[in-house]
């Protein structure tokens, strides 16, 4: 029985994670800000900054699903990453962080991505550039077991649960309609799947819905 982490937990992402993880028995302790609005009996009030090293060890993955939308707010995205990998390096224990799609490339050349394409909303460069931040972190890491999962362009918080997905890499994959979207529920299969089974250590993945 796998035994995770969920930090940031009370998000609507992380919720999807709690619910997928322990519909497959997985052993899952949230921790959070505020009251607990999971469905994990075993929940922590704590900020992610009040966190130590004691209090992650032990699990086989941590999941970092912090989240922020406001100027004054989004610098924690990168932070958050920073300060578990912190945390967690020289440790057994996988980071999986919960990433954005804005950083995906578009095109086989790799010298584009989707938060520069002209259509890309104004609204969500910040966030996205949060993001990137995040993953440009990570990728300096040369001692901690991260996997960083992008999502689809369209990510649905509302969204059906298919159980089913396509997994690229690095690059904007579209399905066979032509469309970039995923739902929260369906995202959080992809990464309990790469919890289970999953080896993409030091990588970025993405996932988009069949």
């Amino acid at each position: 029985m796998k035994k995770i982490a969920v930090v940031a937990a009370n998000g609507r992402v992380a919720n999807r994670v709690i619910e997928e993880a322990l519909g497959r028995g997985f052993d899952v302790t949230a921790f959070g800000r505020k009251e607990n609005n999971t469905m994990t009996d075993k929940y922590i009030k704590k900020d992610i900054f009040d966190l130590t090293a004691d209090d992650l060890k032990g699990f086989d993955a941590v999941v970092d699903a912090a989240g922020a939308w406001t100027l004054e707010t989004i610098h924690t995205i990168a932070q958050s990453a920073a300060y578990l990998s912190n945390l967690l390096r020289g440790s057994d224990t996988r980071l999986i962080v919960v990433g954005g799609a804005g950083s995906l490339y578009v095109g086989s050349e790799r010298t584009s991505t989707l938060e520069l394409q002209p259509d890309f909303p104004d609204i969500y460069k910040p966030v996205s550039a949060a993001h990137g931040l995040t993953l440009a972190i990570l990728r300096a890491e040369k001692d901690v077991k991260w996997t960083y999962i992008s999502p689809a362009a369209d990510f649905q918080a509302d969204g059906e649960r298919t159980g089913k997905y396509i997994l690229g890499g690095e690059q904007l994959t579209l399905n066979s309609r032509g469309e970039s979207v995923i739902s929260y529920a369906d995202y959080a299969v992809a990464l309990v799947d790469e919890i289970e089974k999953g080896s993409h250590l030091g990588q970025r993945i993405s996932v988009v819905r069949e």
